[in-house]
C-alpha cells in the first residue's frame, strides 16, 4: 500500500488505497473526517503501532480515553460503514436499536439499573480499536441512562462508577481474572452512538466460549463487512 515516504505525497483518502483504486477527489464518506482522524487515515497501516494491554490499563486507568483509536484502515472502513447506514436507516442509533439490538424507541427500562436482565444487552464492539489482537473489546448497553456528576463536564457520578463496577466484577472479573478485565464509558464528546446509552469492557485473553456465551454469539460487524 505505500510506504511513510509515498504516504506523504498523498492526500490522506488515498493513502492504503492500491493505486489502481484512488480517487482524485475525496470519496464523500470521508468529507466529515477532522483532525486525529484525518492524521489517522494519512498513515500507512503498515506504519501503526497496536496498543498493548498494559498501554491500554495506563490509558484508561487516567481517563485519557481520547487517546484510543482505529487502525488507518479500519478508520477508513468504519467512516465507508456508517455512511452507508446513515443513508439506509437515517441514523447510527436507528441501526443499533432496530437491527443490532433489537430494542424499541423510545427506551424504556423494565426495572432500576442493573436490576433486570433484559435492560442490557452484551455485544462486541463492531469497530474495535487498534490493540493488540488478543484484547476482546465488548460494549454493554443499557436501556437506562447511567448517571452523571455535573461537575465533570460528563463523567460518571461515584454511585453510578460503583454500580457499573459492581456488574462488572460479578459478569466479567469472577470468569477472566481481575488482571485481565477492564472498563471504561467514553465521556459525551467521545460517543460515536450519544443516543442508546452504553458502556465499554475489555477483555485480555479471554476463552471464546465465555464471549460466545456473554453476547449470543454475536460477530464484530467490521469481520463480516
Amino acid at each position: 500500500m505505500g510506504s511513510l515516504a509515498d504516504a506523504s505525497t498523498l492526500p490522506y483518502w488515498q493513502v492504503n488505497v492500491p493505486p489502481e483504486e484512488r480517487e482524485e477527489e475525496c470519496p464523500p464518506f470521508l468529507l466529515s473526517a477532522k483532525g486525529k482522524d484525518v492524521e489517522i487515515l494519512g498513515t500507512p497501516d503498515s506504519e501503526y503501532k497496536r496498543m498493548t494491554w498494559p498501554e491500554l490499563q495506563g490509558h484508561i486507568s487516567r481517563n485519557r480515553l481520547d487517546i484510543f483509536q482505529r487502525t488507518p484502515i479500519e478508520l477508513r472502513r468504519y467512516f465507508a460503514f456508517n455512511y452507508e447506514i446513515k443513508k439506509k436507516y437515517g441514523s447510527i442509533m436507528n441501526f443499533v436499536l432496530g437491527e443490532k439490538l433489537h430494542w424499541e424507541h423510545p427506551i424504556v427500562a423494565d426495572g432500576e439499573p442493573f436490576e433486570k436482565d433484559s435492560d442490557l444487552s452484551i455485544k462486541r464492539n463492531d469497530w474495535p480499536y487498534g490493540i493488540d489482537e488478543r484484547i476482546s473489546h465488548l460494549v454493554v448497553w443499557t436501556k437506562f441512562p447511567l448517571e452523571e456528576d455535573p461537575t465533570t463536564g460528563g463523567d460518571l457520578s461515584d454511585r453510578q462508577r460503583k454500580q457499573i463496577d459492581d456488574y462488572v466484577e460479578k459478569t466479567f472479573r469472577v470468569q477472566c481474572g481481575s488482571d485481565n478485565v477492564i472498563w471504561f464509558r467514553n465521556w459525551a464528546a467521545l460517543k460515536s452512538v450519544h443516543s442508546v446509552e452504553h458502556f465499554h469492557v475489555m477483555l485480555f485473553n479471554a476463552d471464546q466460549k465465555f464471549l460466545d456465551s456473554i453476547t449470543g454469539g454475536d460477530v464484530p460487524i467490521s469481520e463480516t463487512v
